[in-house]
């Protein structure tokens, strides 16, 4: 799921930018969370860095998209943010904040889509590094190489990194199909490793940071060629 935030005070803007996005989601396939916001001090009231995407109006009448967006980046580095504006200079103060892209307004969907497209995809190349877990009061962004294993606890979720458990409610399955992609394997129903920290395979289990995780029988033979492939290429 893509989670993005839009900042716009002005009604026909939002509610074009809310349809543009669901247009774009049911072109694409892409599930999409929208959260909208009238003012940029609205959106950074609760911000925990819980969203892939920002969308900011440059001009808005409490906090501005320029001010927003430095107040968003001296919390969070990774997420993307794209500028609503009427005037392309903002563009180059733009790059002060790390800005992917900006839109001017009227905005046309042809336009808008081209850039949510951009925005998804350095999204999806940045998920190869880093992705955002839920935590107590917030969110925590957690590098790909810190999470040894998740574990699954009826209907928890337990992630087992560098610096300790991390533990939320959650579907093992959601979290399967995110991090599989990115070196992961699930060697058994219970269990979701990173094929990074597998250090070797005993008595029917993975040895994952000095902890045995059991292999089912049905997954033996696919987790033994995955793990062979995985340290096969990353030995080249």
């Amino acid at each position: 799921m893509i989670r993005i935030a839009v900042a716009e005070d002005e009604k026909q803007y939002a509610d074009q930018l809310q349809a543009y996005i669901q247009q774009y989601a049911d072109q694409s396939g892409e599930i999409i969370d929208v959260a909208m916001y009238t003012d940029g001090d609205e959106l950074i009231e609760n911000y925990k860095a819980q969203f892939d995407l920002v969308l900011l109006d440059v001009e808005m009448p409490f906090l501005d998209g320029m001010s927003t967006a430095e107040l968003i980046r001296k919390t969070d580095q990774e997420v993307v943010i794209i500028f609503i504006t009427n005037m392309a200079q903002y563009a180059i103060r733009g790059y002060a904040v790390d800005a992917l892209d900006y839109v001017l307004k009227p905005v046309s969907y042809f336009a808008f889509s081209q850039r949510l497209a951009r925005a998804i995809s350095r999204m999806k190349k940045r998920e190869f590094h880093y992705f955002t877990v839920p935590i107590k009061g917030g969110a925590m962004k957690l590098e790909r190489g810190d999470l040894f294993y998740v574990e699954s606890q009826r209907h928890n979720l337990i992630f087992h990194t560098r610096n300790g458990k991390v533990q939320f409610a959650g579907v093992m399955k959601e979290w399967e199909e995110k991090l599989t992609p990115v070196g992961f394997f699930r060697c058994n129903k219970g269990y979701l490793v990173n094929l990074e920290h597998v250090e070797g395979v005993r008595d029917g289990c993975a040895i994952v940071h000095g902890e045995a995780l059991i292999i089912s029988r049905p997954r033996k033979a696919a987790f033994l060629e995955v793990l062979a492939e995985y340290m096969g290429g990353r030995n080249r």
